[in-house]
C-alpha cells in the first residue's frame, strides 16, 4: 500500500466524539517506543484541547477501515501569534494556523503519509502562514518540514517536561 491508495476525509470540532480514540490510538502506535515518557501519555489531553476549539481541524488517512495517520490543528488567536516572539521584523502577513500534531501508524511510515495529511490538512486554508513545533532531536523530521516551505525561526519548550522544540514557520500554501 502507498500513500496514493489511501482516502482522506477531514474532520472538525463536531466530530471529535467520533474520532477521538482513533488519534489516541494512531498516537499510541506512532510512539510505541516512547510511551513510557509522562509528556506523551498526556497525549489524550492535547487531543480533547486542540479538539475543544471550535475551529479544529483534522484530517485522518484511512486504508480500508484502518486509520493509518492524522494531522491537526486549529487557527491561532489574532494577536495571539506566540511565533512572532522569535521573527523580528514579523512578517506582515499574521493570520496563522498552528498545525499542532502529525503521526503515522509504523506500518505505514516512509510511504508519503506524512506528507500526504500534511498537504491535505494545510491545503485550502485561508491563512497566511502555519506554525509547527519539532523535537530538536529530530533533525530528519526538520529537514522534511523544510523541504516543504518551512524554515526554522527559533526554539520554545512549551512545558517543564517537554521536549525543546524548532518552530517553524510557512507561507500559506505550502511550496
Amino acid at each position: 500500500m502507498s500513500a496514493a491508495d489511501l482516502v482522506v476525509r477531514r474532520y472538525t470540532h463536531g466530530d471529535l466524539p467520533q474520532i477521538r480514540q482513533t488519534l489516541i490510538d494512531i498516537h499510541a502506535d506512532a510512539y510505541a517506543d516512547a510511551m513510557d515518557d509522562e509528556f506523551n501519555q498526556r497525549f489524550p489531553w492535547f487531543v480533547d484541547h486542540w479538539g475543544g476549539n471550535a475551529d479544529f481541524d483534522c484530517v485522518i488517512a484511512w486504508g480500508g477501515d484502518e486509520a493509518t495517520g492524522f494531522a491537526y490543528g486549529a487557527p491561532a488567536a489574532p494577536e495571539r501569534e506566540w511565533w512572532r516572539e522569535h521573527v523580528k521584523p514579523a512578517p506582515e502577513k499574521s493570520r496563522t494556523f498552528s498545525y499542532s500534531e502529525l503521526a503515522v501508524r509504523k506500518k505505514y511510515r516512509k510511504m508519503g503519509m506524512a506528507e500526504l495529511v500534511s498537504r491535505a490538512l494545510l491545503g485550502g486554508r485561508d491563512e497566511d502562514l502555519a506554525v509547527l513545533l519539532v523535537d530538536t532531536e529530530h533533525p530528519k523530521v526538520q529537514e522534511l518540514y523544510e523541504s516543504w516551505g518551512f524554515r526554522k525561526v527559533g526554539e520554545r519548550q512549551p512545558f517543564p517536561d517537554s521536549p525543546v522544540y524548532a518552530v517553524m514557520l510557512a507561507e500559506l500554501p505550502l511550496k
